[in-house]
């Protein structure tokens, strides 16, 4: 049976990744109030970052008012701090400076997660130029060598680490403290640092005989395995870099469900085909392992069942995170569709019947519903029911309805675009009213609109500059952002709005311009200074003047093609206003932009659009010179009209950045975007375009670069297997913010060092 909410679901989850994180505030604060998270499962992707975020959160919460005042109490802790990695180390030995109380619960051995790396392996201090913060010690050191010294630290400054003791369950008190239940007592706190990671949860095939002793999830001594049959579960890096070290001394299987390795790095994949063309290593694509028998396992390899002979087994097929103990905490994750969608959706209309009823008061002819009038339903009953219908949605939202907020972000949106579609033309409910009622000061709606649109993007610029820009020190976001709010200050709202005008009134034109109508009276036009056509759909009709058709020309099929040469798509993140409001209100958002192959073939609709485009255009062109196509021009220019420039452009993609990130117009409607992802990929293919992003061999497979691009690209990919990421094989627009986020420095825009076949 077709389930409607299951659909929805699948569609508005899809931005959530196999490292899905808890919901952090400031200080990196969960859900619930005084529990911070920190390192691994707060997007701390490296030792030095997971430090610095242990060193951070106690100074966050040495701030706070709660924890000026010493508790009398000797059984309350400070902080309870749960991990005993770097994040956990490091907040214990500022808990120490800070002059707190605190006890660290660790469920394995301290460092446990490093403790567990294959033996003599090298664990790098990176990233290079950032210092690392708090007093545990961190530098390039074999991890046997990194786990003595900080054991030693531990010791030195007498923290209170307890191994082998696992938190079970929370509980907050009266007051706001917590009450932790653990394996092997119960501890009293007033703050809890979760620093637990995630890669201490590895990942299970949930096969039968996976429990068995020579069933293992890490490869900790290579060595000891000599002349044995050795299956190895996984297509990662690190099943395969397995495979290979235990391919030296023995016969190994490496089993692996896909038809291909698409996320391994390039040395690896070299080294694994030498490996496999000597014999000591049998690749079996598209294999799922059934059963780990006793001497035998049994796997389906292209669905046909066989076994196979296994001393050993190793399943690495990577760590997930740790849900169940999360949500027994109480814990909230992203992208989390809690809720009722039925409640949401009757409350939304609710609101918007409401309004209806509530029209005639506010200007509307009246109400009517097939032909009957409704007009003795009172209006201050419809604005009553607006008001409850409005309230309950807040309320439940509030409470965690994921599906509430879905319809409060929609009816706002629905109503700033349903009513500027202009006076008189309204969308139902605000027909004969809505435009009036948001128009004041002698300004109408559309300028309040674009005073709104500028606001917050200057806002949420600001916001997001810092973010990227002053926060990591990228000079390129800085300037980014900057180039953002200066072209809606400029040419969206400042010459639409008044130096058009101006220029008319005072003659800057000229006087023969200036006296035109067919110039004078079409300020809206100057819109086109800056958007090309198909975006600025309406440059070459509605009796535009000759000056705005030869621009349009210009702009459109010179301007922008040597703009794509050089930049690819960057006009999507440097200048356009949609593109600018995604990457500015729906910046915070960004990471839960749709991932995945299905994903990506949505974004062939910008195709048919921008086909729309062109074929309503060339019909509006021709309509003059032949009779028949008069007809069709009105109903095409009318279709783009309401359902392109109203629901696809405003209502349906404003309404959901907050559920599938900033970039849903730019990356699956846009004509113009398709019109550049062409030209850039024809140039790409020509191999002349100066737009790539390049990667070197330092990738960690950490996924920051995947997680935060708005237009869904499996960014670490081509990290990992050090390919050039351009136009040829993805909707990149420049934004740069996988550069930004690396901690590896891997990616870069530099020309310099391009590896592979497009160097």
């Amino acid at each position: 049976m077709f389930n409607i909410r299951e659909k929805i679901e699948t569609i508005v989850a899809s931005g959530s990744t196999d490292n899905r994180r808890p919901v952090l505030g400031k200080g990196n604060e969960s859900n619930i109030k005084g529990l911070y998270i920190v390192g691994d499962l707060a997007g701390a992707p490296v030792i030095k970052l997971a430090m610095a975020q242990g060193f951070e959160v106690i100074d966050y919460i040495s701030s706070l008012p709660d924890m000026q005042k010493k508790s009398a109490d000797p059984e309350l802790l400070d902080v309870l701090i749960v991990g005993a990695g770097a994040s956990g180390l490091n907040a214990a030995l500022a808990c120490e400076d800070k002059g707190f109380s605190s006890v660290v619960l660790e469920k394995g051995k301290i460092a446990n997660t490093i403790e567990n790396f294959p033996e003599k392996k090298w664990v790098y201090a990176e990233p290079d130029q950032s210092p690392p913060k708090g007093k545990l010690w961190l530098d390039g050191a074999q991890k046997e060598d990194l786990v003595k010294r900080w054991g030693q630290i531990v010791q030195d400054h007498n923290l209170d680490v307890r191994t082998e003791e696992s938190l079970t369950e929370i509980s907050k008190e009266k007051d706001g403290t917590f009450v932790a239940v653990a394996t092997k007592g119960t501890y009293r706190a007033k703050k809890i640092v979760l620093a637990t990671g995630q890669r201490g949860n590895p990942r299970k095939l949930g096969v039968s005989g996976q429990d068995r002793e020579k069933v293992y999830h890490r490869l900790y001594s290579p060595r000891k395995y000599k002349d044995e049959n050795v299956l190895v579960v996984g297509g990662g890096n690190s099943a395969i870099e397995a495979a290979l070290v235990l391919s030296k001394q023995n016969k190994v299987y490496l089993s692996y469900r896909k038809a291909e390795f698409a996320r391994i790095f390039k040395d690896n994949r070299a080294n694994l085909d030498q490996a496999v063309a000597a014999g000591r290593i049998e690749v079996l694509f598209n294999s799922e392992v059934q059963d780990f028998g006793e001497s035998e396992v049994k796997i389906k390899v292209s669905g046909e069942e066989k076994s196979l002979p296994y001393n050993h087994a190793f399943v690495l097929i990577g760590a997930e995170l740790p849900v169940k103990f999360l949500k027994k905490l109480g814990i909230k994750l992203e992208n989390e569709w809690d809720g009722s969608l039925l409640r949401s959706t009757l409350l939304t209309i609710a609101t918007l019947l409401g309004l209806w009823f509530l029209g005639p008061a506010l200007g509307a002819a009246g109400v009517s519903l097939f032909g009957a009038d409704l007009g003795f339903i009172p209006s201050w009953l419809g604005g009553a029911l607006a008001t409850v219908a409005l309230g309950g949605l807040l309320a439940t939202g509030i409470k965690g309805d994921r599906w509430s907020w879905l319809g409060v972000s929609f009816l706002i949106w629905f109503t700033i675009y349903g009513v500027k579609v202009g006076k008189g033309a309204e969308f139902w409910p605000y027909q004969g009213w809505g435009y009036k009622a948001l128009s004041f000061l002698n300004r109408p709606w559309s300028f309040w609109y674009t005073v709104l649109y500028t606001g917050l993007m200057t806002f949420f610029g600001i916001q997001a500059m810092k973010r990227w820009g002053f926060n990591k020190r990228d000079k390129m976001q800085i300037w980014r952002f900057v180039s953002l709010i200066s072209f809606q200050w400029i040419f969206f709202f400042i010459i639409p709005e008044f130096l058009f005008s101006w220029a008319v009134k005072y003659q800057w034109v000229g006087e023969a311009l200036a006296s035109d109508p067919q110039f004078a009276e079409q300020s809206w036009r100057s819109y086109g200074i800056v958007y090309a056509w198909p975006l600025f759909f309406y440059t070459f009709f509605y009796d535009p003047h000759q000056i705005w058709i030869y621009w349009g020309v210009f702009l459109t099929f010179i301007i922008v093609p040597v703009f794509v040469l050089f930049n690819g798509k960057r006009y999507c993140s440097w200048i356009c206003g949609c593109g600018g409001l995604a990457e500015t209100l729906g910046d915070r958002w960004r990471h839960l932009a749709a991932k995945g192959k299905t994903s990506q073939q949505w974004e062939a609709m910008n195709l048919y659009i921008l086909i729309f485009a062109v074929l309503v255009t060339v019909i509006i062109l021709l309509k003059d010179s032949v009779a028949l196509l008069s007809r069709p021009s009105e109903w095409g220019i009318n279709i783009y009209r309401v359902y392109v420039d109203v629901w696809l452009v405003g209502i349906l993609p404003v309404t959901l950045y907050p559920f599938l990130g900033g970039k849903v117009w730019c990356r699956y409607w846009c004509p113009m975007a398709k019109f550049m992802g062409i030209l850039s990929k024809l140039y790409s293919k020509m191999k002349i375009s100066r737009f790539h992003i390049v990667p070197n061999d330092k990738c960690i497979a950490c996924n920051e670069c995947s997680r935060n691009c708005q237009v869904g690209i499996d960014v670490m990919s081509y990290a990992l297997k050090q390919e050039v990421l351009d136009n040829e094989t993805s909707a990149c627009i420049g934004c740069g913010i996988c550069v930004t986020v690396c901690p590896m420095d891997t990616l870069s825009f530099d020309a310099k060092g391009v590896v592979g076949s497009k160097a």
